[in-house]
């Protein structure tokens, strides 16, 4: 592994990333410790996945009362459930007593959490119910004389429930955030929900999921996402439905990239499959694909007739598991003829994921040499990237703000409407990259 050329509090400091700050069109590229070092990494880990709101999974994986799931965030394991009255709770998978950890499965039913060193036991909204040799216990009668209390300064079982963890849903995904008070996930998805509206994405249901455990930083995974410079050479297939020219800027304030692609065509050679629009859908979005990262793990490819979304979790500098899933709207997922279509969208996205996950781990292994240093951005086409990397380094060194979208003067527009009212043409708009995507709004 290349040596660090930075000491661990320099991750910390602005003038760490006076390259990557610059206007897109002067601006290089991340420092490539941020790709392979292990300090980085922790140093990242409590800076962006401990503050603000990372996407865990979605609605649909805690349908009933006491359904539960756990996830890692920033490498703690956090138990995410669906409480008595139907609603979603999370805590620290940690029990009070000495710090056992609760449940060991990704994905369990319960009617409490019972701790397995000392039998603690919760009740599925955090509270403590009881606690073998405290006050308020469920110890047998016949066995209480030996674990006697009376001499023992008081026990409130109020005070000793669960350790909660912030949870909010938004688009049938769950987001948990690690802070004691972070911003509201409204804040931090902006205009986000507002522009994804006509789709309906809460009523979607999640038909296809898979894992995949890739040897890559996970910012490789984001960055690959969000820029179409690489697609005719990795993707020759996938051109052929999402055409080069036909991708623009979607971009709105709020912690996110966004980039559409307009017309988005048909070809079921590729994998594009007979399966239809929704049918409540605008006519812009009815002819589009919206492509969304969202600070820091989650991507949205919103398709006309489907949304196939990656959930990117880091699991080292150098590796990260991800799992994708594709959902559809109602009026298809009912549908019980659809199984033959859905296997060849499926396929497809595999086939599309596995020459991008083949891309991005030749990247990690190329920027571990020590004589790259960073690289000149591409301005027309990686300035969602720049966005992102500019949003990362935000959180590093510990500013939180909001970045500002177009207004009414893209940066990179459609020929055509799009869902913002757009109709100018603007494909190359040196004034409006020197503004730069990192305009801010102050959070409320």
């Amino acid at each position: 592994m290349p040596a660090d050329r930075f000491e661990p509090d320099a991750y910390l400091r602005e003038e760490t990333y006076t390259q990557t700050r610059a206007p897109v069109e002067y601006a290089s590229t991340l420092i490539p410790e941020a790709y392979r070092s292990p300090v980085f990494f922790e140093a990242e880990r409590q800076r962006v996945f401990s503050t603000g709101w990372v996407a865990v999974g979605h609605v649909s994986d805690i349908p009933v009362s006491g359904a539960v799931r756990t996830v890692t965030v920033a490498g703690q394991s956090v138990i995410v459930v669906r409480d008595r009255a139907g609603e979603l709770r999370a805590f620290h998978n940690v029990c009070r007593h000495r710090a056992s950890r609760l449940v060991t499965e990704q994905s369990c039913q319960l009617k409490r959490f019972r701790c397995p060193y000392h039998s603690w036991a919760y009740a599925l909204d955090g509270t403590l119910l009881g606690a073998p040799l405290f006050e308020g216990s469920d110890i047998p009668d016949d066995q209480r004389a030996i674990f006697d209390t009376s001499r023992l300064p008081a026990f409130d079982k109020r005070n000793y429930g669960l350790l909660p963890v912030h949870v909010a849903a938004w688009a049938n995904l769950v987001f948990v955030s690690l802070e004691p008070e972070p911003m509201p996930l409204t804040a931090w998805l902006g205009d986000l929900p507002e522009r994804l509206a006509g789709y309906r994405l809460d009523e979607m249901t999640v038909v296809a999921d898979r894992s995949y455990d890739i040897a890559a930083n996970w910012k490789l995974i984001a960055e690959n996402f969000m820029e179409y410079y690489h697609l005719p050479w990795v993707h020759p297939e996938l051109v052929k439905v999402s055409r080069v020219e036909d991708h623009y800027r979607f971009q709105g304030p709020g912690l996110y990239t966004g980039m559409s692609t307009s017309p988005i065509s048909r070809d079921t050679e590729s994998g594009w499959t007979a399966l239809t629009e929704a049918p409540h859908l605008a006519d812009s979005d009815a002819v589009s694909g919206r492509f969304i990262w969202i600070l820091p793990n989650l991507a949205l490819s919103v398709l006309p007739n489907h949304v196939f979304t990656v959930l990117a979790t880091p699991m080292a500098h150098d590796r990260t598991v991800e799992r994708t899933t594709i959902a559809l709207p109602p009026h298809t997922a009912d549908d019980p003829s659809i199984a033959p279509a859905l296997d060849e969208l499926a396929a497809f996205w595999d086939h599309v994921n596995g020459e991008d996950i083949a891309i991005v781990e030749r990247v990690q292994e190329g920027i571990s040499s020590e004589a790259y240093t960073g690289g000149r951005m591409c301005f027309r086409f990686e300035e969602p990237l720049h966005r992102f990397q500019n949003m990362l380094i935000d959180r590093m060194v510990g500013l939180e703000r909001i970045p500002a979208g177009d207004g009414d003067d893209p940066m990179f527009a459609s020929p055509a409407a799009d869902a913002t009212g757009s109709q100018t043409a603007a494909r190359s708009r040196s004034s409006a990259a020197s503004r730069s995507s990192m305009s801010s709004m102050p959070v409320e």
